[in-house]
């Protein structure tokens, strides 16, 4: 009896030592009698000692997609898990997202993100406090629409060379369109954010693309596997190596790209003191505004710049690439609403070969209501969290300060109160007299509040040329019904399979 005893307290000194010394968050809430039955007031599925909840994400990656809405369906708007002793209340009622997102006092990112920052360091997307304010305010001037109106030629002509490619398999059973639109992007993005020409179209799979891919699904995975938290079991582990490798490769990239940069900026300098010629170069808005900062003041070392670069290469190539893809897969799903895009197209532009404009764009009335649809039905970032600093007062449950509160806007944009047959695929979401009464935080697929997406206005400059151009020659016809297209709920949110699209001319 007494061995039975001594077993029993042995096991249970393990597992407490286990999560004391393993999980680094849940014994902060160890103590905090109170704040767990604010939390626990709040409705959630039952847990289980110490693991809480994080059992029932033990399921394939396809299937996270649906764990998440059955929950919302069986708890409401406002759910909560445990998680190692963690609470994370879930927020998909617009009225309580306002609280949170609209206020300046929450613009700290969950802990979730924690795990981003040895790929992205602490730039715009991941730092708080006065680091975030001063970079914010440092990058905003960057995305002036004076300054969009001068990419608008790399738009362009990287579209052109889509099409070009696109065009060649006119006649071929179908094409994965997310892989050629991949390629599109990343050589738009390196183009206008960093001025580096990598002409990923013409090279073929580029290993950049390969290796992001790739670190988004290692983060996730160590998202869902709390044990390896620790980061010195995270880095003796296989997932853990792996990340090292992919940083380095990843690290090494945009090192690369800052030293020719300040090389440059450096010989226009010596150029204007010897009152000779400049260097040909296209201004770079926020990456010479940091070089600059760098040269001039010393405020700003390379691996404060390379956080930035990094965050804007992920932030502006990723999300743009799946936001294009998705609108092109519904437009190939729904030929009647793609017709309609194209009849408004041929209002702009007539039967001439002539590129888009700044004008044209402001003209793109229809097209705005499709990319905006297929944002709110395949957000490009499905789901994004705070840490709430003190207790925050929602409309029905009071959250304690240290929560993790994350907000699913794939969840809140189909809310039929909001949206009318939420999985209908309608533009007419969209049109003014349908948005004028709607709660500004009930579509959010660039977050909203202080903390919203800085590049949005590039977003959507880039995608309704993509978009226009493609559409003004070629014809799309997708051969995969949506409710055969598995989703992953990564840091974006993708297919799990090609999306397979016929093309054939116009």
């Amino acid at each position: 009896m007494l061995d039975i005893v001594l077993t029993t307290l042995g096991s249970v000194l393990f597992l407490v030592v286990a999560f004391f010394a393993v999980f680094p968050y849940g014994w902060k809430w160890f103590f905090r009698r109170s704040d767990i039955k604010k939390v626990n007031m709040i409705p959630g599925p039952k847990t289980v000692p110490i693991f809480g909840n994080i059992l029932l994400f033990n399921v394939p990656e396809e299937e996270l997609w649906h764990k998440f809405r059955q929950i919302h369906k069986e708890y409401g708007p406002t759910f909560r898990i445990w998680v190692l002793g963690v609470p994370e209340v879930f927020i998909t009622d617009p009225e309580d997202v306002e609280v949170i997102l609209s206020s300046p006092s929450h613009i700290k990112k969950s802990m979730d993100y924690d795990l981003i920052q040895p790929w992205l360091g602490t730039g715009l997307l991941t730092s708080f406090g006065n680091k975030w304010h001063s970079r914010r305010k440092l990058l905003t001037p960057a995305f002036h629409f004076k300054i969009l109106e001068d990419y608008i030629k790399v738009f362009n002509s990287n579209s052109k060379i889509l099409i070009d490619k696109l065009t060649n398999q006119v006649g071929e059973p179908y094409v994965d369109i997310t892989s050629y639109i991949a390629m599109c992007t990343l050589d738009i993005i390196c183009e206008t954010a960093m001025g580096v020409t990598i002409n990923a179209q013409n090279n073929g799979e580029a290993e950049y693309i390969t290796a992001v891919k790739r670190m988004t699904k290692v983060i996730v995975k160590r998202q869902f596997s709390p044990w390896l938290y620790k980061d010195y079991i995270y880095y003796l582990s296989p997932l853990g190596r792996e990340q090292v490798r992919l940083q380095k490769f990843l690290h090494s990239f945009t090192n690369q790209v800052i030293k020719e940069r300040r090389e440059e900026y450096r010989n226009n300098i010596k150029s204007q003191e010897n009152n000779m010629p400049k260097s040909k170069r296209r201004r770079l808005a926020f990456l010479d505004l940091l070089i600059e900062m760098s040269e001039n003041g010393g405020l700003l070392s390379d691996s404060d710049i390379r956080e930035e670069v990094d965050t804007f290469m992920f932030e502006g190539h990723d999300t743009t690439s799946l936001a294009i893809s998705w609108t092109m897969y519904l437009l190939g799903c729904h030929p009647e609403i793609q017709e309609k895009v194209v009849h408004e197209l041929k209002d702009i532009f007539g039967d001439s070969d002539r590129e888009a404009t700044y004008e044209d764009l402001q003209q793109m009335k229809y097209l705005e209501q499709v990319i905006k649809e297929s944002l709110r039905l395949y957000p490009s970032v499905p789901a994004f969290s705070r840490q709430v600093e003190v207790d925050v007062k929602l409309k029905n449950y009071t959250i304690p300060a240290g929560t993790q509160t994350p907000i699913l806007s794939f969840i809140m944009h189909r809310n039929p109160k909001v949206f009318p047959n939420p999985e209908e695929f309608n533009p007419d979401h969209f049109l003014p007299e349908n948005v004028v009464n709607r709660h500004p935080f009930a579509y959010i697929p660039f977050s909203a509040g202080p903390r919203s997406c800085i590049g949005q206005r590039f977003a959507m400059f880039e995608e309704k040329i993509v978009l226009s151009s493609v559409l003004r020659k070629l014809r799309l016809e997708s051969l995969d019904r949506r409710e055969d297209v598995p989703l992953l709920l990564e840091l974006v949110l993708r297919p799990k399979h090609e999306l397979r699209i016929k093309i054939s001319s116009r």
